[in-house]
């Protein structure tokens, strides 16, 4: 019995793999019938190149694709085989959120000086009523000492 499967090739942690025809008992490895693809998950973006008249030909003569084989040939077939995904991580969602803050705040703070603008006169009143304040504070603090 035939079967359509995976052929792994290439380095350790970079595999490669050949879409092969072979007989069902034999070595995952071992020699085949014939090559009618190629896969690499490892590469950016990953390469999925498939023979299709020749994979739907050895399907019409009995041989049955592996689980994974017929997933790859289903991608293949669609019109984008490995769409990117947006899905983002917790920590890169709570880092977007807190630039889309900063950027807010900073947008707030780029609208308040016009306002600040028309208090700056209640604020120079506000510093002439200080210097009182500390000048009343300073004979008790030499009173105190004094003593």
């Amino acid at each position: 019995m035939l079967k359509i499967k995976l052929a792994r090739f290439g380095k350790r942690n970079q595999p490669e793999y050949r879409i092969v025809v072979n007989e069902a008992r034999s070595k995952r490895d071992g020699a085949y019938v014939a090559n009618i693809g190629n896969y690499s998950p490892t590469r950016e973006p990953k390469i999925l190149e498939l023979d299709i008249k020749e994979y739907n030909a050895w399907i019409a003569k009995g041989a049955q694709p592996t689980d994974t084989v017929a997933g790859l040939a289903k991608r293949y077939q669609s019109d984008d085989p490995f769409p990117k995904k947006n899905k983002l991580s917790k920590k890169s969602k709570a880092k977007q959120a807190a630039e889309a803050e900063e950027k807010a705040a900073a947008k707030a703070e780029a609208a308040k000086p016009v306002e600040k603008k028309a208090e700056e006169p209640k604020e120079a009143e506000a510093p002439a009523a200080e210097p009182e304040a500390e000048s009343k504070e300073t004979p008790e603090e030499t009173t105190p000492e004094s003593k």
